[in-house]
């Protein structure tokens, strides 16, 4: 069977599925691989690459989508290349069945097995398939050096012979995966940190990066996570109870990096207009959660603008502006899965595996996957 993967064509994406090293590992399982030419160069992985471990470089796009059994992706590929791949063909990447229900049907339609890399279940068998947390942690290491470029102060306490320059302060909404790498980079560049996330679960992983808890006695609740490790939504009474008391920690705060996403639905916003307007000038606000409407009210996903002196940074896919290690990890993550799912060279959809039913959006025109079915 043959494993294909072809040049991401989504703006600004630059990372690429599959990485000259995962071809050698999927030769080893028995596939045959073709690549696109230039598939890998954004990411600085050349053809030259792809050919010492084995890959076919094809000229054509076309080619590689109409003779794969599986394609591989970041993104999903548009409607005009799924009407290329033959019927029966399995898609796997980060498909967002959550955010895109057209898609979903259009695979249905097409009779194409799409698989999700973004919903495989957050448990300890699947950390090694699990891409929304290698990505999310790229983007919380980017986010703080994005705020400390952006802030005109220095980070760390600088002892000098002008006098002393006392450390910047970081608040960082949501302690996920990403929220904890922006505290431990943040950390690093000597600032002082701290955090706050409707789960009081991790107070603990906080405190161990140094940074400290913002506890909010009031709102803390034992029903604040999903059954799939992701912080769950909170009643709009609730929501206003939390403004209430991070205004006090934002408006004190040199840099405030939001992180906070609910699978499918827009972000929350945490950050109000008013809490802006309480911050110093010319702090920074740097809101991961841009491409889902943005934790910030004033958040313009893709641009940087400024109110009343603060910048609210709104970036879109900060994975790909750290393309080439970005790219070796997610190609882990989705060998990972291809191990579990595939056996000598052919598929096999074993749905009694919790992990497989849940990636598994759509196959043999049928929806699969309960994550979606539940949270549709």
């Amino acid at each position: 069977m043959i494993i294909g993967t072809c040049k991401e064509t989504a703006e600004n994406e630059k990372r690429v599925a599959l990485t000259p090293e995962g071809v050698k590992k999927l030769i080893e399982f028995g596939f045959d691989v073709q690549i696109e030419h230039g598939a890998g160069v954004a990411s600085s992985y050349p053809d030259e690459q792809y050919k010492e471990f084995g890959a076919e470089i094809i000229t054509g796009r076309d080619q590689v989508l109409e003779q794969c059994d599986f394609l591989l992706v970041v993104q999903p590929p548009d409607e005009e290349s799924v009407n290329k791949m033959k019927s029966g063909a399995i898609l796997i990447g980060l498909l967002w069945p959550l955010q895109n229900p057209e898609y979903v049907k259009l695979l249905q339609d097409k009779n194409i097995t799409g698989m999700a890399m973004d919903t495989i279940p957050r448990i300890s068998r699947a950390q090694s398939m699990d891409a929304l947390s290698s990505m999310s942690n790229i983007a919380g290491y980017k986010a703080a050096l994005l705020g400390a470029n952006q802030l005109d102060r220095y980070l760390p306490m600088m002892m000098t012979a002008a006098g002393t320059i006392t450390p910047a302060k970081i608040l960082v909404l949501g302690a996920g995966v990403a929220g904890l790498q922006a505290i431990a980079t943040a950390k690093r560049l000597g600032a002082v940190v701290e955090a706050y996330d409707i789960r009081p679960a991790v107070k603990e992983q906080v405190e161990s990066l140094g940074a400290k808890f913002v506890e909010i006695e009031e709102v803390e609740d034992d029903d604040t996570e999903t059954k799939s490790g992701y912080a769950k939504e909170q009643s709009k009474d609730k929501q206003e109870k939390q403004k209430e008391v991070t205004h006090n920690h934002v408006k004190k705060s040199d840099i405030v990096i939001t992180t906070a996403l609910i699978p499918g639905r827009p972000a929350p916003k945490l950050v109000t207009k008013e809490m802006i307007e309480d911050m110093s000038a010319g702090s920074v606000v740097v809101d991961i959660a841009a491409e889902q409407g943005g934790n910030c009210e004033l958040t313009e996903p893709g641009e940087t603008v400024y109110h009343n002196g603060i910048a609210i940074i709104g970036p879109l896919n900060l994975p790909s502006s750290l393309a080439n290690h970005a790219s070796k990890l997610y190609s882990k993550n989705m060998l990972s899965l291809i191990e579990l799912l595939a056996k000598d060279g052919k598929p096999n959809f074993n749905f009694d595996d919790e992990i497989i039913v849940n990636a598994t959006v759509t196959h043999n025109g049928e929806l699969i996957s309960p994550f979606v079915k539940e949270n549709s």
